[in-house]
């Protein structure tokens, strides 16, 4: 098929991958343009953006889409269909109308659970079991489109939203290239209007970790804010994030360090801390960064 893609971050990158590879001709890439990054902050172009690059496709980074000029130029690839998946930008109607098949959405939840920004940091968060990937038909609602195809996975215990992100990355990729082999046999179904949630952006201020909280939750916070934003917290004046966790037996103090593997005290449980990071330092296993900064039983963090 004739196809437009449009995407952004990482999580996109695997599923132009596949479509590349499966035979799919890419009629163009859309993406966020580039924005200042790193020490320079000099403009760096996106992931998507890169890898199309290096794939020899051509690249196409508006601002917005809601000029007639940028639709009629949408229009005028005469696609079959759009597969969009983490784009960033609103698609108006004359977009989503401009394909032949119209667009195709990779949603990273199991609609109509978490629908919005943020559905993977919000499942972990939430202590949901499981999660999956969606192909739905877009439509002007956020995420409110008939689903094509859908499939669901486990969320493991020590999960993070990272690698909850890789895992749902490769299934989205998987799933796309079946729904467009077989788009002609699919029945588009309709969302149900029970159990409409929504993962609305993560904000930083939801990152401070809060040990009078039960362990359960804490436990969700730093999984579901890793690697970004981070859920931190103060100790002798600087900022740790803490990357990696997992429940723990213990009791004490909120916050208080209960032996020496890292292991804290909640409001009620423990959490045992597995990664974590200074200010300007990069990430580290709790074993390694113990060595250059003890914390002994018995000490309060946060």
């Amino acid at each position: 098929m004739r196809v437009i893609f449009m995407g952004t971050p990482d999580f996109s990158v695997p599923v132009l991958d596949a479509l590349v590879a499966a035979g799919h001709d890419i009629a163009a890439v859309y993406c966020q343009p580039p924005r200042p990054a790193g020490r320079g902050k000099k403009d760096r172009p996106t992931p998507v953006h890169a890898r199309a690059l290096e794939l020899g496709l051509e690249v196409r980074h508006p601002t917005s889409l809601k000029s007639a000029e940028e639709q009629a130029s949408f229009a005028a690839l005469r696609a079959d269909i759009a597969v969009v998946v983490a784009y960033g930008l609103i698609l108006p109607q004359a977009i989503l109308d401009a394909p032949t098949h119209g667009c195709l959405n990779i949603h990273a939840s199991l609609l109509p659970r978490w629908r919005g920004a943020a559905p993977i940091h919000r499942a972990i968060m939430a202590g949901d079991r499981e999660t999956g990937i969606c192909i739905m038909q877009m439509e002007a609602g956020l995420d409110t489109g008939p689903v094509l195809l859908r499939e669901a996975l486990s969320i493991g215990a020590e999960e993070t939203t990272a690698d909850l992100h890789d895992r749902l990355s490769a299934m989205g990729a998987q799933l796309i290239t079946q729904a467009l082999d077989q788009l002609d046999n699919l029945s588009p179904e309709p969302q149900p209007e029970e159990g409409v949630t929504y993962a609305h952006k993560i904000d930083k201020a939801e990152a401070q970790v809060d040990f009078t909280r039960p362990a359960e939750e804490v436990d969700r916070q730093i999984r579901g804010l890793s690697p970004f934003p981070g859920a931190w917290v103060e100790h002798d004046g600087q900022r740790l994030k803490l990357l990696a966790s997992r429940l723990a037996e213990g009791s004490g103090a909120p916050g208080e360090v209960l032996d020496d593997t890292l292991t804290l005290a909640c409001g009620t449980g423990a959490v045992q801390i597995l990664r974590l990071q200074r200010a300007g330092k990069g990430p580290q296993e709790a074993e390694v960064f113990l060595r250059g900064l003890p914390l002994k039983a018995g000490t309060r963090i946060g």
